[in-house]
């Protein structure tokens, strides 16, 4: 998102803020969704991920309260202002929209933090549903601006964490740490090579435009949502597949010795599955790393699409949608192509000459409107900004 459009989004939250709540805000905060290039599900098993950050992203309005009063509104969600008293937030207690920001104020306030009640007012524009982390966008401004007004000092990979606590906790979903990491520490211009296991990161340039490629997400419209069952399952599986093999976590096996480990899960079909996905997971993350630091860009296309084959088959998260935007870009002569996401539905990500966009596009859509599915929302994605104070 450029400067001059940031600024306009700025202007347009804080003014819609002091209708709601008859004054000025106190800031207004950014927090972008993310894209993951590779690293899918191995956040919560210590592992590694390459998320970047996109220029869709959510921006909230806020001013310090002091009487123990949380006020909640947001841009895109009928129906007026919220009001919860902290004293009362409990975990899984709320199953709206409201659980996100709320959660984060919970963590906040768990963790020791002074946060005395805040009025704020939301809006975003990273579409929900499509596997490019809208939950954790709205997390992360509201931590990043709590942070700010209450003078609490964390850092972005501290408010990452207790984002992801006030997910799993407090909404009751299990996801890991990437996309709150990615919220609030990506850089523009850049991929984020992330340890999950000691948030260990490093900025890799991921500048596509200058070598004449692009990226494209491939939203499918099939919605998702991570706290339902099949998350939980594929979660508890990798624990079991860790614990059956004496290891802290599935990070710990190499890739060198995967034969060896799987062979000594013997008829655990399922967990043998999850397992190998996520040792030949961190191996592909490694490898996109090498190359893009090498310059070998072109050369992670069939990388992604490797790691597509391995989502739909090992992990067993794809959908007929995903499959069919994969299939026909590498048909029709992309670089590469995978599911990104928590998967279940969501969204593709394409890697392709800049020369071969239109016709890729084209072609993705017109297979979706044979086979009699919702037409797809095809977007570049541009690596952006991570989260940061507008005004």
């Amino acid at each position: 998102m450029s400067e001059a459009v940031a600024d306009k989004a700025a202007g347009a939250v804080a003014e819609r803020f002091t209708e709601l709540y008859g004054a000025e805000p106190h800031g207004v905060w950014a927090a972008p969704g993310r894209v993951n290039l590779i690293g899918e599900h191995t956040d919560y098993n210590d592992g590694f991920v390459m998320p970047f950050a996109l220029p869709h992203q959510a921006v909230a309005a806020v001013s310090r309260r002091a009487d123990g009063v949380l006020r909640l509104h947001s841009e895109d969600v009928e129906g007026g202002v919220s009001e919860l008293r902290l004293d009362d937030l409990s975990p899984q207690s709320d199953k709206n929209w409201t659980a996100y920001p709320a959660g984060v104020v919970w963590a906040l306030r768990e963790a020791g933090h002074a946060v005395t009640g805040a009025d704020i007012h939301l809006s975003s524009t990273v579409p929900s549903g499509a596997g490019l982390s809208s939950s954790a966008a709205l997390e992360v401004v509201v931590a990043l601006a709590l942070n700010d007004l209450f003078s609490l000092d964390l850092r972005g990979w501290q408010l990452a964490r207790l984002c992801q606590r006030a997910e799993n906790v407090y909404v009751g979903a299990p996801v890991g740490i990437m996309d709150q990491t990615a919220s609030a520490c990506c850089e523009a211009g850049h991929a984020l090579f992330l340890d999950t296991r000691d948030l260990s990161q490093r900025q890799i340039p991921f500048d596509l435009a200058a070598e004449g490629m692009r990226l494209l997400v491939v939203d499918t419209q099939v919605k998702h949502s991570h706290s339902e069952g099949e998350y939980g399952k594929r979660r508890a599986g990798c624990e079991k597949g860790a614990a059956l093999l004496g290891v802290n976590a599935l990070r710990d096996v190499p890739y060198a010795e995967l034969d060896a480990a799987l062979a000594r899960l013997g008829d655990e079909e399922e967990v043998r599955r999850l397992v190998r996905h996520i040792v030949t997971e961190n191996e592909r993350v490694e490898r996109v790393v090498s190359l893009l630091e090498s310059g070998e860009t072109r050369a992670i296309g069939p990388v992604l699409a490797e790691g597509h084959a391995s989502l739909r088959d090992d992990f067993r998260i794809s959908c007929p949608e995903l499959d069919l935007v994969v299939d026909t870009a590498l048909a029709s002569g992309a670089l590469g192509a995978r599911m990104t996401g928590g998967g279940f539905g969501g969204s593709a990500i394409v890697l392709a000459e800049e020369a071969d966009v239109d016709a890729l596009t084209k072609a993705i859509q017109e297979s979706f409107a044979a086979a009699g599915f919702t037409a797809p929302r095809v977007f570049e994605a541009v690596p952006a900004a991570g989260a940061r104070r507008l005004r």
